[in-house]
């Protein structure tokens, strides 16, 4: 899978905009990844949305990841899921779900990082490389040296994720990022699909 621009939906953020719009203005700047994200809707609300971001990311040839709700990701069709160090163990999640079906994990350290390859996830979300106000719970800032350290311990990918803006973008990729996670630095922009875009030709470059 192409990590290269991973945008995570917050529809929270976007007053007056959904899931599915943000999406799309993603996949049309370049977004290689939509990862839809959200804690409050209901099962039956959740699965429509996600099945509508799965048709588009098929559009686009992108990949679709669910945030934490193995259910949805399963039922909707999408790549896979994404879970974080207190949602369902990846121990649990593996052998029920193998591949092709893709696992992520985030990760703030080395010791987390090994743990997650050595137990079968897919790609690694690390972070917050730098500050950001974006999730409340994410903990203190790592740095791109975290990258650095976790590229040296593991072979599968890395997406990094947290405060990354177009200044900090090739500083993130040059410590060993395979992608970068963006939040409010797109959806929060005017144009949705005019900042994806300025994000994915940095990365292509």
């Amino acid at each position: 899978m192409d990590y290269g621009l991973y945008i995570i939906t917050d529809d929270d953020l976007t007053p007056g905009s959904s899931h599915v719009r943000i999406a799309q203005d993603a996949l049309i700047g370049g977004a290689r990844i939509i990862q839809l994200r959200d804690k409050k809707r209901s099962g039956a609300e959740l699965y429509a949305i996600a099945k509508e971001i799965r048709n588009l990311c098929n559009m686009y040839n992108a990949g679709f990841i669910v945030n934490d709700r193995v259910d949805i990701a399963l039922l909707s069709g999408a790549d896979g899921v994404h879970l974080g160090q207190d949602d369902l163990p990846l121990t649990v999640v593996r052998p029920l779900f193998p591949p092709p079906f893709i696992i992520g994990i985030s990760v703030g350290s080395v010791d987390e990082a090994v743990l997650a390859e050595e137990g079968g996830a897919d790609y690694l979300g690390v972070g917050p490389i730098f500050s950001t106000e974006t999730k409340k719970d994410a903990g203190s800032a790592v740095g791109t040296e975290m990258i650095r350290k976790i590229r040296e311990n593991v072979a599968i990918p890395i997406v990094a994720i947290g405060g990354i803006k177009l200044s900090n973008t090739r500083e993130v990729i040059a410590a060993g990022a395979d992608g970068i996670a963006v939040i409010s630095a797109v959806i929060c922009s005017p144009d949705i699909s005019v900042a994806a875009k300025k994000f994915a030709d940095l990365i292509n470059r």
